[in-house]
Formats: structure tokens, sequence, C-alpha cells
């Protein structure tokens, strides 16, 4: 049976390693040998994913990492070092060999480090908001789940292919620095996801049709009815398909849109939660998918949309893939603006980038994805905000459209090395004539650059239509990391976009 963790906390395996002796080693051999600053990081992720095609079963890969880091400020100058092992003397050595990389690295660096200044947050504990670990549930009974979820889809007319998957992992993290903090957190966060194919034999072409239950920061309970409706989804999902499989391809040209939050949270984490992070508006971050069209100078003058956007950055929100009670520089985490009433007016940060921006705290966007990688500036769950005044529903914007499509799902997408021209398409597309939907369009994809874009939203759904949408493996830097991260958001409604025939621009 699964393990009901809502009132267990932290669990016990990890806290039963010797985390505060570890970290007391490192620190008091960092301190003797000159640095400023240093903290440690005692990390434990443990992953399992599951594939099946067609009711089979193709993959279960269990995985585990676990190791310690020490980071070190010595003359203003970072260093850096892991380890697998966790034992006290283990734990020395690592500081001595980051000490030994921060003199090192001291000739050639640029500049000496300054970090904003954070309160001490001694023995806090936090856990995410989940109710069953995934991880304690048998293999067997999650197997049986996705199979009975392919074999209720494969035996619909016009469904030749279902894969199916889940992917989970309980991420355990001690963390302590010399000023006094020492943080213990642990998070679950879990991805299911159904994907069907019709195929044309006469032809050779094919449709698919995905389930939009988007990654979560929730527990096994995420798959039997907490939080999604996977049976009316599932059921939903042959009749889709069939409709996607006949509908006619789009004549391009301009549309008003109503883009579904299965849709627009992909399109804020391209062309916002990217654009908005500090490393890359100030070309710091530029060799793994490019800087920002957002830059310092424009901040609270830059245009990025209708005065209707409010969009926050947020390390808090419940069920977030990016949220957790303390970063990786031990600050404890917030909510804050990014662009308020349309206007550029806050950036993602951590406690290196902060002083840049003359602010005297980080906002807490400080992540590794792994014990043996060096935290960098991260992304936070960033998230449009919904109607504040009214309740607008999704079926009151496809009102208002006379001529349209309704944005379905998320696929696939393109954009600049500024975050500015884009494209994107989605799962399904539905045509919007006289305020009422009028069946399914294909080959279709959005195109606009991001202020042109956010400009032309004239309106946004009210909180009931607001929903977190997000990824697992949001990639940057080199060595590359990945990292999960939501994105929250209403329906919304935007005015002559734009619209390609993908079929016609591939040819």
């Amino acid at each position: 049976m699964p393990i009901d963790r809502t009132d267990q906390g932290i669990d016990p395996e990890f806290r039963a390693i010797a985390l505060h002796t570890l970290a007391d080693a490192a620190l008091s051999r960092a301190r003797e040998l000159g640095a400023e600053h240093a903290d440690v990081r005692v990390e434990r992720l443990v992953g399992q994913s599951i594939a099946l095609r067609d009711g089979r079963v193709t993959q279960v890969v269990d995985d585990v990492t676990v190791g310690l880091a020490v980071r070190v400020i010595v003359d203003g100058t970072w260093g850096f070092a892991s380890h697998v092992e966790l034992t006290p003397e283990r734990a020395a050595a690592t500081a001595e060999r980051a000490v030994r990389v921060a003199r090192t690295l001291r000739p050639v660096a640029l500049e000496r480090v300054q970090r904003a200044g954070e309160p001490v947050h001694a023995g806090a504990e936090w856990v995410s908001a989940y109710e069953i670990d995934p991880l304690t549930v048998p293999v067997a009974e999650k197997v049986a789940l996705l199979t009975e979820w392919s074999q209720r889809l494969l035996a619909s007319d016009g469904v030749d292919h279902v894969r199916a998957g889940l992917v989970q992992v309980r991420e355990c993290k001690f963390y302590a620095d010399t000023a006094g903090t020492s943080t213990l957190q642990q998070r679950v966060r879990i991805g299911p996801g159904v994907t069907a194919t019709a195929v044309d034999r006469a032809s050779g072409g094919f449709e698919t049709m995905d389930t939009l239950a988007p990654p979560a920061g929730r527990g096994f309970e995420y798959l039997t009815g907490t939080g999604w409706d996977w049976d009316g989804e599932l059921a939903r999902i042959p009749e889709l398909l069939a409709e996607k499989v006949k509908a006619p391809s789009v004549d391009p040209g301009p549309y008003d849109l109503v883009i579904d939050p299965t849709n627009l949270w992909l399109t804020i984490h391209e062309s916002i939660g990217h654009a908005t992070e500090y490393d890359r508006a100030i070309g710091y971050e530029a060799a793994y998918a490019g800087t920002s069209f957002a830059t310092p100078d424009q901040l609270g003058t830059l245009r990025y949309g209708s005065d209707i956007m409010h969009v926050t950055g947020d390390r808090t929100v419940p069920h977030g893939l990016a949220t957790v009670g303390f970063d990786d520089d031990g600050v404890a985490t917030t909510e804050w603006d990014l662009v308020r009433d349309g206007i550029l007016v806050g950036y993602q940060l951590d406690r290196t980038f902060a002083p840049r921006l003359g602010l005297e705290r980080s906002n807490g966007c400080a992540f590794a994805d792994s014990p043996h990688h060096v935290p960098i500036q991260r992304m936070a769950n960033v998230s449009l905000q919904p109607d504040p005044a009214r309740d607008t529903t999704t079926e009151e914007l496809i009102a208002g459209v006379d001529r349209g499509i309704y944005v379905v799902g998320d696929k696939s997408w393109s954009i600049d090395m500024q975050r500015y021209n884009f494209q994107f398409t989605g799962q399904r597309f539905h045509r919007i004539e006289g305020g009422r939907l009028a069946g399914q369009l294909r080959d279709v994809a959005y195109q606009a650059t991001t202020t042109d874009f956010w400009g032309s939203m004239d309106a946004v759904g009210g909180a009931s239509t607001w929903q977190l949408g997000g990824a697992m493996n949001c990639g940057k830097a080199q060595p590359g990391q990945v990292a999960p991260v939501s994105h929250g958001c209403p329906s919304a409604r935007f005015l002559g976009v734009n619209v390609l025939n993908t079929q016609q621009e591939g040819q």
C-alpha cells in the first residue's frame, strides 16, 4: 500500500543522514581556509519513469542521485566542488577543493562577487503540498492504471496506437551556510501523460491527441481524481481525435484568438519567463537559448503588453513545480510583479544578481538540479493573473469573437534568441464563427512578436479559468541543467493575431 506522507513530512531515510555533522565539517574547514562565505547542500533525488506503448510496458527506470556540494567565496571569487560520499572527512575535503577552485579562478575573474543580504533562517523545514508520495506506490499498481487507460482508448474506433507515461521525483535537500541558515526541505512532483494516434493508412498520414493534464507538484492522488478529471478527458479524446482527422486545413491570415491555459502557459514560459530572467537580460546567460529583448534600461518603461497584463513571479503557489520554501541561496521564497499594467517592472533574481539591479534582497530564484551542479538563477512560476474584477468565463471570451480560433493544448514552438519573434502550435484548434465554436481546424500556428502579441490581449478570463501548466524539463546553462516550472494563467483573448498554415509553410 502507498504511504501517506502528509503528516510524516521529510523522508526518514534522508533525515537519518548526519546532515548537520556534514555541514559543520565543510563550513568549519572553509572558514579555516579563509572563505568569506560558504554553503553546503546535501541532496537525495529519487526518480522513476514508466512508459507503455499500446498497453505494453516499454520502460521502467529507477534512479537515485545523492551527493554533497560545497560552494565558497574566497577573495570575492566563487569556488565549487561536490562528492557522492557523505562523511565528515569527505565534506571537509570537498570544502578544501572548493577553496582551491576559487583561488585558481581568482586571476581570471572579471569582478568580485557581491551578494544581497538575507535574514538567517535557522532550522527551517518545508514540505510541498501532496498527499501520497508516488514513489511509495507499487510499480505494478502504476502500470495497471496506465494499462487500463491505454486499453480504454485502444478499444475506441479510430484510435490505432496509444502511448502512456509517468515521471515521478522526490527531491530532498538540506542547506546550511556560514551565516547560520539551515533548511531541510522535501518536494514531490509528478508528470503523467497519454497520447492517442490515428493513422490514415491510405495516405500514410496520422494525427495525435494528447491529454492536457500538466505535470504538477502533487502526489499519486493526482492520477486518481485529485486535481484532474482523467475519466472525463480520456472519454473525450476518441471523438476529438476523429474530428481532428477530418478537419479542414486553416486559411492563413489574421484571426482573433481565444487561448486556453493548456496552450498559453507555454507562450508565457518562452516569451515572458525566459525573457525576464535577469542573467539573460544583461547578456550573462547567452550560450544556451540566447539573451532577452527586455533589457534593464527599459525597466519601468517597456510596454510589454496591454493595460490588463499582470504577470507575477511566484515560488510559493501550491502545487507549482518551481514552488519551494527556500532557494539554493538560503532565501525565503516569495511572489512579486514582473509586468504590471502592461509595463515591465521586475526580473527573476538570485542573491548575486539582485545588487546589480540595486535591490537589497533576492526574490529566491537560485536552483541547482543536482548536488553536483552549481546553483544558477532559474525560473519561478511565472503566471498571468486573471481578471480581478469579474469571473469572466472562457465561453464569454469566445462569445465576443466573430471570426477566430480557440486554441487548446500545447505542442511545438519556436522563438528567436532574444525571446521576441515566435510561433506556437497546439493540440487542437476550434473555429469560432459568430461567437460560437464551429468545428476543428488543422495545420494552425500563431505567429507574432512578443510585444505585439501581448499588446493585442483585450480580455482575460476570471479566476475560475485560471490553471497551472508547466514542464519538468526547462533547460538552461552549460553544462546543461533542467528545472521543473509551472505557469498559471486564465483563458485570454487576443485580437488580429497572424495565423500560419503549417502544411503550406512546410512545402
